[in-house]
């Protein structure tokens, strides 16, 4: 183990957890996608806007049934994880562990809200930071505390969904779910336009992401999946040091996760797809997203231990260490894309074509990942979040 005072060394760096990182990484653009290319309300509801006949009502499916939710899930339980991870390193090594987590999350909230007023509205990272701010307290918890608290954050927001559902009914979601034609055409509009115009949208819908979206919905989820990450890092899960037994079971789980999913499309479909359902068609993929995360951790983890030195482990631990940089970079691409001040496709690109285009920036970003670790030992962003951390310039 090292004992510098800085970053942990490549050669320390758990192959298993970094490939973990970058198929999440990759995943979360399948999703991302949407919203970069269409009115943010079709992530809701994917009816109201654009073709959703034919091959782009598979491309939905398909996107819906094994990406949706599921990658953000495994990424923020990744973040909890990491967060143990480098207190603990830091404690190993009598450095000030708090301080350096503190100045590391101020700066990672300071990144994420430059990234969300000035690019994408639908940034993460800002509630990555509040959480860490907000959670850190239970960073030394046995594991089985941990799990028992993320179970309570974790069943917020289906039963306020469930109740407003039950005694509202359709209406409680009926004005995000169908909303006006006007609306959407404004916001295609926006975006189309120039980056100056973009603020207009963009701004108060990042900051009601960060405030009032934050506390009723985002907290619960993201720091429940946090608060899980942290306590499968100490159970060795989201490590490898689990048999392989156990992720078989994870990857059974998954299978069974995407039964579920399935069965909220179904449900979905033959109501119509109408408001008063809609609350209740969530909770199929909220609960069934957080089984097929845990068979990606399983999937992922299995082939690792086979191949520990295999081309596609070697990838995604390359996208992995550099996740930081290729979250980012998916932002600014797809962006230049979609917006106004680049190609301006906003809105004119069905769902089949845009997951095509995720497909080759995936491979891309894979290239662009293995070269850059071939001569520099961390992603660009990394190198300036830990500079930025250590308060010292970082050797790359």
């Amino acid at each position: 183990m090292s004992d510098s005072p800085g970053p942990t060394p490549p050669s320390e760096r758990i192959v298993s957890l970094d490939a973990l990182r970058g198929v999440a990484v990759l995943g979360i653009l399948v999703i991302n996608v949407r919203v970069f290319s269409m009115p943010e309300t079709t992530l809701l509801n994917p009816t109201v806007f654009g073709d959703f006949t034919g091959a782009n009502y598979w491309a939905w499916l398909v996107g819906h049934v094994l990406a949706e939710q599921k990658f953000i899930t495994l990424f923020s339980a990744l973040f909890g994880a990491g967060m143990v991870l480098f207190i603990e390193s830091k404690e190993r090594k009598d450095q000030p562990a708090m301080p350096l987590h503190y100045r590391r999350t101020a700066w990672l909230i300071a990144i994420g809200l430059a990234h969300a007023y000035l690019l994408w509205y639908g940034d993460i990272l800002v509630a990555y930071g509040f959480c860490g701010l907000a959670l850190v307290f239970a960073y030394d918890w046995e594991p089985r505390a941990l799990a028992g608290l993320a179970l309570v954050f974790l069943l917020v927001t289906p039963l306020l969904e469930v109740f407003a559902g039950l005694t509202v009914g359709g209406e409680a979601i009926a004005g995000q779910w169908a909303p006006a034609e006007s609306a959407l055409r404004a916001e295609v509009e926006t975006y189309r336009s120039g980056w100056v115009a973009q603020f207009d949208h963009r701004a108060p819908t990042a900051f009601e992401r960060q405030t009032v979206g934050f506390l009723g919905g985002t907290f619960w989820r993201v720091g429940g999946t946090v608060l899980l990450g942290m306590s499968l890092y100490k159970w060795g899960v989201l490590t490898g040091e689990r048999s392989s037994a156990f992720y078989r079971r994870l990857v059974t789980g998954g299978l069974v996760g995407v039964g579920i999913v399935l069965a909220g499309v179904w449900y979905i479909e033959a109501n119509d797809w109408s408001a008063a359902a809609a609350l209740f068609w969530r909770q199929f993929n909220y609960v069934g997203s957080l089984l097929v995360a845990g068979g990606y951790v399983g999937i992922v983890t299995l082939y690792a231990r086979w191949r520990p030195e295999g081309p596609a482990t070697r990838a995604f631990a390359a996208v992995g260490r550099t996740a930081f940089t290729n979250y980012l970079l998916q932002t600014v691409v797809a962006t230049t894309v979609f917006y106004g001040h680049g190609l301006g496709l906003f809105g004119s690109v069905p769902r089949v074509e845009a997951l095509g285009m995720v497909v080759a920036f995936w491979a891309i970003q894979v290239l662009l990942s293995v070269m850059w670790l071939r001569r520099y030992r961390f992603g660009p962003v990394e190198w300036l979040w830990r500079t930025l951390t250590y308060g010292e310039r970082q050797p790359m």
